[in-house]
């Protein structure tokens, strides 16, 4: 079964939408196939400024219409407190608005865009979407990574190469507190680093200190350039360390 013969036997359908590729390919694929579709976007303090911009950007793009919704992700303890299992509380709280808002809406089945290639038996988050009904096609249809990446490239979807991006809660030790200003002081050093030309990379918080972790073909230039990289974000932390290894 493909995508859209999944979309043919559904006569309403709610989106939940990140701004990334798989999301917005399964978007692209549902406006395509005629369905009812709507797209939701959930915006907390874990979530960049420039997430919701994509979104926007990529709901007009493929003629969607999007609701935003503002959720306070750390009014939740079990979310703030940052256990082991945060990534469960978190999608329950998430999913459970835009399982709310859709059903108000009128839109019974809501989709979000796990793939093929997506590890659920590894990452709590997915249970909660077992838990609460979410259908996730790519992944029943049996659409890997790399088959998303193509495609999307092949509808013309300017994120078919975005790299993959974690919220900003998993810069953040398990177990150690996330406040709004450890995610603050995250986001903008991430946003520093990309002013700077690095595409996939992490900050991680270690204490006060921070850990920039960048991928493979752009971590020597990172090593090269260590001392502009220190300087970008120096004020936010009391110390910036490279990894040695790519990430």
């Amino acid at each position: 079964m493909g995508t859209k013969d999944f979309f043919e036997k559904k006569s309403k359908i709610a989106i939940a939408f990140s701004g990334g590729v798989d999301s917005a390919y399964l978007l692209a694929e549902a406006v395509g196939s005629g369905a009812d579709v709507k797209a939701y976007y959930v915006k907390s303090q874990f979530q960049p400024e420039f997430e919701r911009e994509d979104a926007r950007r990529l709901a007009k793009a493929v003629g969607a219409d999007l609701t935003e919704i503002e959720a306070d992700v750390l009014s939740c303890e079990k979310v703030a407190s940052n256990p082991p299992d945060r990534c469960y509380h978190c999608k329950q709280l998430i999913m459970g608005e835009i399982l709310r808002v859709a059903k108000a809406d009128g839109y019974e089945t809501v989709c979000d865009g796990t793939n093929a290639s997506d590890d659920v038996s590894d990452r709590p988050g997915f249970r909660a979407l077992g838990e609460l009904g979410v259908r996730s096609p790519l992944r029943e249809c049996g659409i890997t990574k790399d088959e998303i990446r193509l495609r999307a490239r092949e509808l013309g979807l300017d994120v078919w190469d975005k790299p993959a991006y974690a919220c900003l809660a998993t810069r953040i030790g398990a177990g150690e507190r996330i406040t709004a200003e450890k995610l603050r002081i995250t986001e903008e050093a991430e946003s520093r680093l990309f002013d700077m030309g690095f595409r996939d990379f992490r900050v991680r918080m270690r204490g006060n200190d921070a850990l920039v972790q960048i991928a493979a073909d752009q971590h020597a230039d990172a090593v090269r350039r260590s001392e502009e990289l220190r300087a970008a974000i120096g004020d936010l932390y009391g110390d910036v360390r490279i990894d040695p290894a790519p990430r």
